[in-house]
């Protein structure tokens, strides 16, 4: 297991001007991740489902400068110069630069674009940060090819979800696929420092569908940062973190042998809880919706009438997160169309399902 340590990077060759580009995918966590300790540790263990279509796709272009003093870079979302998303990246860059101090040599030319709508509880800082993130090893893979010698690629990956890790919490869980644990964890061979891949998967779970309810497509009123510092001196934290890691050893059996029933009751009532976090913090906000909650109850009543193994999960917004198994995709997305989207902004939502993590575009 690596330290952060082995993350620093003392020698390194010299290329002059490169491009790559990635594309990473959100990430839904069936366990949440909400409360944070110093350089963005977690309060408690996580563990997701990597998406395949909500991704953001990045380019970044490295071209060698002369002065060295300082972080050099322009960012372009969707096309378009956006100015305040910098400081998000240059605070990005002062946290990894003891493990990347050559970026300080190269001027970042940082061209994003998104599959699915900004900020919108779709969890796009975990997809933006993870993309940038890749792009960044892919120069120290070229830079330390150059000085002679190869990383691997489990150091390659690592690093980048270490590093992403740096820039958003959760974007540690969009580098690789398909189900992902953040956070030490007794028994997991997980780690606070980056995501690890959970591989032991019963086949119900092969696919599994993801069709996000775009509830609310505007911005959340209260940023996830905000929302995990007030984790801090909250009444119910301690207690929180104990429910996460006995959630977190029931679900990883649960994935294992495949038990519907059981893995309904722990996403659903995670994803409830997070919401009672954010209810009873002081100050408290609530980001669901009144369609939310007319969204869940009806998730509910065709779960209890069909026997349809359907249900839900919610991020830090208004969106619904609606998981079931490929099997009954047909009979879901019918129920989806005929009873939940007039419940959507415009009646929209996302067809997605389980992914493999990043993958590389472009490569010169």
């Amino acid at each position: 297991m690596y330290s952060e340590k082995d993350f620093e990077v003392s020698q390194y060759g010299s290329v002059e001007n490169v491009k790559f580009s990635w594309s990473a995918p959100s990430n839904i966590a069936l366990v949440k991740y909400w409360g944070k300790k110093a350089n963005q540790i977690p309060a408690n263990p996580s563990i997701s489902f990597t998406l395949n279509n909500c991704k953001t796709i990045t380019s970044v272009v490295f071209s060698k400068k002369k002065n060295s003093d300082e972080f050099s870079f322009d960012f372009s979302f969707e096309g378009k110069p956006k100015e305040d998303f910098k400081p998000k990246i240059q605070k990005f860059f002062e946290r990894i630069e003891q493990y990347c101090s050559y970026l300080k040599e190269y001027h970042i030319e940082i061209d994003s674009k998104n599959t699915f709508p900004h900020s919108s509880g779709i969890a796009s800082s975990a997809s933006g940060m993870a993309a940038l993130a890749m792009n960044i090893m892919s120069l120290e893979k070229a830079l330390s090819r150059n000085f002679g010698t190869e990383i691997s690629d489990d150091y390659f990956y690592k690093k980048a979800s270490f590093l992403a890790r740096l820039g958003s919490g959760s974007a540690c869980r969009s580098v690789k696929g398909e189900v992902v644990i953040w956070g030490e964890h007794q028994n997991s061979n997980s780690s606070d420092l980056f995501g690890v891949e959970y591989s032991e998967i019963h086949s119900n779970f092969q696919n599994y569908q993801d069709t996000i309810l775009l509830v609310d497509k505007g911005e959340k009123q209260v940023s996830s940062t905000v929302g995990h510092d007030l984790m801090h001196n909250h009444p119910f934290a301690e207690q929180r973190f104990i429910q996460a890691h006995e959630n977190l050893t029931q679900i990883k059996q649960i994935l294992k042998e495949g038990n519907l029933e059981e893995f309904i009751k722990i996403v659903e009532s995670e994803a409830l809880t997070l919401h009672a976090m954010m209810m009873t913090s002081m100050p408290y906000f609530i980001l669901m919706k009144p369609n939310t909650l007319e969204i869940i109850n009806k998730i509910w009543k065709f779960r209890n009438e069909t026997a349809t193994p359907v249900c839900f999960t919610l991020d830090a917004g208004a969106n619904v997160h609606v998981l079931y198994p490929e099997n009954v995709k047909e009979k879901v997305l019918q129920f989806i169309k005929n009873e939940l989207v007039g419940n959507c902004q415009n009646e929209q939502y996302i067809c997605d399902q389980i992914g493999k993590g990043s993958k590389l575009i472009e490569d010169n």
